[in-house]
């Protein structure tokens, strides 16, 4: 089934996935309806956070990068209102693209969630 989930810097190199923290688990959301992700896209935005841009990829390879990284995922059904929190992490493991940020190499961990990102285009 082909799913939306939110990219940040999408096909770049420092391309990133939206995830929400439950407990201690990083949780992928993925939308059924492309206009359901492009409203929580537009609810980050209004909270100043990164924008981003809601991808369609397969439901079965989202879930298998899911396993491999040790996330969760949760489907949200077309129609479905998803809200994100009020609070973001103050600490991300990805950083936006912009004149505010470094050019130096991305965490480890970044580098293995793009190597498996990649694996999924």
């Amino acid at each position: 089934m082909r799913v939306f989930v939110l990219l940040f810097n999408p096909r770049t190199e420092n391309e990133g996935i939206h995830t929400l923290r439950i407990g201690d688990r990083n949780t992928i959301l993925m939308f059924e309806s492309e206009d359901d992700a492009t409203r929580y896209a537009l609810l980050l935005e209004a909270q100043d956070f990164a924008s981003p841009t809601p991808e369609a990829l397969d439901s079965e390879e989202i879930e298998e990068f899911c396993r491999d990284a040790g996330y969760d995922s949760k489907l949200i059904h077309e129609g479905e209102l998803a809200i994100p929190p009020e609070t973001n992490l103050e600490e991300l493991e990805w950083q936006p693209e912009g004149p505010d940020t470094e050019d130096d190499l991305p965490s480890s961990e970044l580098d293995r969630i793009r190597r498996q990102l990649e694996g999924l285009l």
